[in-house]
C-alpha cells in the first residue's frame, strides 16, 4: 500500500454496483474516482444519489467523475462494476487507470468472468473477483435504489501473488476497504467455487424474472414458479459438483428462504431486458452449461432457460 494514506480507488463502470460501492467508500474517506460514459455530465453536475433502505438517503456531491480513463489519477484499487457483456472493451480503461501492481476487483455475476479479462491485462496487475450479495438498481443517471443486503465477498483470481499467504493478504486488504465503509466483506479461499455458489441464485431468478415478467415477491408466491426455482437450483448444484466444486448441503434452501424475506426485487437481467441492453447470458448461462457438459453433466432445465432467453435477447436488441 506504500504510504500510510488510504489507497486511491477507481470505479470502472459507475452503474448501480459501481455507484453504490464507490459512494460508500468515498463516504468512508477513501479517495474515489469514477469513470462514466453516458452518465458523465449528469453525475458531474448533480452528483451521485443512493436511496438506501439500509443506510437512508445518501448523496455524493461533488463526484470525482471522468469520461476517459486516461484522465484519472493512477489507482491502487480498481473496482469493475460494468456489465460482463462489455468486458473485452474494458481492458484499455483498466490499464490506463492502474498503478503498477494495482489490484483489479471484478464485481460481476457469472462463471469465470475474470478469465477473458486476464488475457488482456499485463501480468503485473492482480486480478480479484468480488461477489456482491445486494439488491440494488439504477433509477436514472446518477440515481440508485438500494433495497437490501450489501455484502461483498472477495477472492484472488491471478497475478503476481503466487503463494497463498501473499494472495490472502491482498484479499484481506480488499475486504478491509469494504469493512471500513461499513460493508460486510468475507475472504473467499476458492473464487471458482464461490462463483458456482452465487449461480445457484442468479440462474433461476435472473432468467425467470425476464421470462415471467415477475420480481421475487411474485416468483416466491406461486407454487409453480417456486417448484421451478428449486428444480433449477438443484441443477446448478449438480453442475457445480460435476465440476468438482462442493456445495454445502442446505445452501440452496438457505438462498431460497432468504429470497422469501427480501423486499420485491427485480434482478439486474430484468432491468437490462426492459432497457433493451444485451442480457448477460454468456457469463451466467453459457459458461456454466459448457463447463458441466465438459464434465459429462447435462443440465436440461438450465439449457431450456438459456435457449429461451437467447431467443428473447435477440428479438429485444
Amino acid at each position: 500500500m506504500g504510504t500510510i494514506n488510504k489507497p486511491v480507488v477507481g470505479i470502472i463502470g459507475t452503474g448501480a454496483i459501481g455507484g453504490f460501492y464507490g459512494l460508500m467508500l468515498a463516504r468512508a474517506g477513501f479517495d474515489v474516482h469514477f469513470l462514466l460514459r453516458s452518465e458523465f455530465s449528469a453525475v458531474a453536475e448533480r452528483g451521485l444519489q443512493v436511496d438506501s433502505a439500509v443506510h437512508g438517503p445518501l448523496k455524493l456531491d461533488p463526484v470525482q467523475a471522468y469520461s476517459a480513463a486516461e484522465d484519472m489519477p493512477k489507482c491502487d484499487w480498481l473496482l469493475v462494476g460494468a456489465k460482463t457483456t462489455s468486458n473485452a472493451g474494458l481492458a484499455p480503461s483498466i490499464i490506463a487507470a492502474a498503478k503498477p501492481g494495482a489490484k483489479v476487483l471484478v464485481l460481476q455475476n457469472g462463471l469465470d468472468v475474470e478469465d477473458s479479462l486476464r488475457e488482456l491485462l499485463p501480468d503485473s496487475l492482480h486480478l480479484l473477483g468480488g461477489l456482491c450479495l445486494i439488491c440494488v438498481h439504477r433509477n436514472g443517471p446518477g440515481l440508485i435504489t438500494h433495497q437490501a443486503l450489501g455484502a461483498v465477498n472477495v477472492g484472488y483470481h491471478s497475478g503476481p501473488a503466487t503463494d497463498d499467504v501473499a494472495r490472502m493478504a491482498i484479499v484481506e486488504e480488499g475486504c478491509g476497504l469494504f469493512r471500513t465503509a461499513g460493508i460486510d466483506s468475507q475472504a473467499m479461499p476458492n473464487l471458482h467455487q464461490a462463483r458456482w455458489q452465487k449461480l445457484i441464485w442468479n440462474i433461476p431468478y435472473n432468467g425467470l424474472s425476464v421470462l415471467l415478467g415477475a420480481g421475487t415477491t411474485a416468483l416466491m408466491a406461486d407454487a409453480d414458479s417456486r417448484a421451478l426455482i428449486q428444480a433449477l437450483m438443484a441443477e446448478v448444484v449438480q453442475g457445480a459438483k460435476a465440476c468438482g466444486q462442493d456445495v454445502a448441503p442446505g445452501y440452496a434452501d438457505f438462498l431460497f428462504t432468504m429470497t422469501e424475506k427480501l423486499p420485491d426485487y427485480w434482478p439486474s437481467m430484468y432491468h437490462d431486458f426492459v432497457h433493451k441492453r444485451p442480457l448477460e447470458l454468456e457469463a451466467i448461462y453459457a459458461r456454466p452449461l459448457a463447463a458441466a457438459k465438459a464434465a459429462g453433466c447435462e443440465l436440461p432445465r438450465i439449457e431450456a432457460l438459456y435457449r429461451t432467453l437467447s431467443f428473447i435477447d435477440r428479438r429485444n436488441t
